[in-house]
């Protein structure tokens, strides 16, 4: 599948308010579960950092309640094993350094 046609089919553009750019951001269901979910991850192997760092994201980690709204619509939060701040930080950091497609004109 070209970029495009991947972007179109999967993607969805996302307007962050504070940086007053649109980024590039996986679709979801009706029901909140990413699009590309189906009873498991349909491309693990190769998903993107935005999941694999999930739930370990600046605006689920800002606060408690940022977390536990997050865990109600996550059967896997507040269970398994347990991580350090160091390695969330280092899943934060991941995130937060990915090369990120923000929209310029003739995106689409």
């Amino acid at each position: 599948m070209d970029r495009n046609s991947l972007i179109k089919t999967y993607c969805r553009w996302i307007t962050d308010s504070k940086k007053g750019k649109e980024f590039l951001s996986l679709k979801e269901k009706s029901n909140k579960d990413c699009i590309l979910w189906d009873s498991g991850c349909l491309v693990y192997m190769a998903r993107p950092v935005q999941c694999s760092s999930f739930p370990f994201w600046e605006s689920i980690t800002a606060s408690k309640q940022a977390w536990q709204i997050a865990a109600t619509g996550c059967p896997g939060m507040n269970t398994g094993k347990l991580h350090s701040e160091k390695t969330i930080g280092l899943y934060i950091k991941e995130r937060t350094s990915e090369s990120i497609i923000v929209k310029q004109e003739g995106n689409q």
